[in-house]
C-alpha cells in the first residue's frame, strides 16, 4: 500500500469528529456550491450514481435527497462509520478511487467532490482512467478542487492544489468531453480560489 493512501486514511480517520463539526452544515448554506451540484443533478442521464471520495456522506446526501440513484465510496473507516450511522438508507463503502469495485461502464454519473486534492500528480491520469472506465456513454463526471500549484500539509495530509487546465487536459485524455466549467474566488473561510469542471463521456453537446 502506498505511502499517501495510508497517510490520508489515518489522517482522516482522526479527523471525523472535527470534520464533522465543521463542514457536515456548509453546504446547506453554500449557494456557490449548491449551484454546480445542482447542475449535476439536472444534467445526469438517469442510472446510478457514485461519489468518490465520500467522507462522512454530506455531499452523498444532499444528492440522495435530489432524486439520485447514489452510494459513495472513501478509503476511511471512520468517516464511513458516521455516514453509514447518519444515512442508513444510502449505501457506503470502503475503497480506492484508483481502482473501483464496479464493472465497466455501470455508473451515468460520478462526483469526486474535492478528493482527486489527495492524488499525487502522477497517479491523476490512472484515477481519470479508472473514472472512465466505470461511467457508461454520456455519462457524466464533475470534479471539484482548490485551485494552485503547491500541496499544504495538514493533519500528516498532504492537499493538492490543481490549475484548471492540466486537470482539463488530463480528462481530454482520459476519453472525456468538456461540458462546463467555473471558478469562484475565494469567500470568508477559504485560502484559495475553488475550481469544477464537468465532463462527459463521449460528445459534449447535450441533448
Amino acid at each position: 500500500m502506498t505511502d499517501f493512501l495510508t497517510e490520508t486514511r489515518a489522517g482522516y480517520d482522526a479527523l471525523v469528529a472535527e470534520y464533522v463539526d465543521l463542514f457536515m452544515d456548509d453546504l446547506e448554506n453554500n449557494p456557490f456550491d449548491q449551484a454546480v451540484l445542482g447542475l449535476f443533478t439536472d444534467l445526469v442521464p438517469p442510472g446510478k450514481v457514485l461519489e468518490a471520495g465520500c467522507g462522512p456522506g454530506r455531499v452523498t446526501s444532499w444528492l440522495h435527497r435530489r432524486g439520485l440513484d447514489i452510494s459513495g465510496v472513501d478509503l476511511s473507516p471512520g468517516m464511513l462509520a458516521h455516514a453509514r450511522a447518519t444515512f442508513p438508507d444510502i449505501e457506503f463503502a470502503e475503497g480506492d478511487m484508483r481502482s473501483l469495485d464496479l464493472p465497466d461502464a455501470s455508473l451515468s454519473g460520478l462526483i469526486a467532490w474535492y478528493s482527486i486534492i489527495h492524488i499525487p500528480a502522477e497517479l491523476l491520469p490512472g484515477v481519470f482512467a479508472e473514472f472512465r472506465r466505470v461511467l457508461a456513454p454520456g455519462g457524466l463526471l464533475l470534479v471539484a478542487f482548490q485551485i494552485g500549484d503547491e500541496i499544504k500539509r495538514v493533519r500528516d495530509i498532504d492537499f493538492r492544489r490543481l490549475d484548471p487546465d492540466t486537470v482539463a487536459s488530463l480528462l481530454d485524455g482520459a476519453g472525456f468531453a468538456p461540458v462546463a466549467r467555473g471558478r469562484w474566488e475565494p469567500r470568508e473561510t477559504d485560502t484559495a480560489p475553488q475550481g469544477w469542471l464537468l465532463v462527459r463521456v463521449g460528445q459534449a453537446v447535450l441533448g
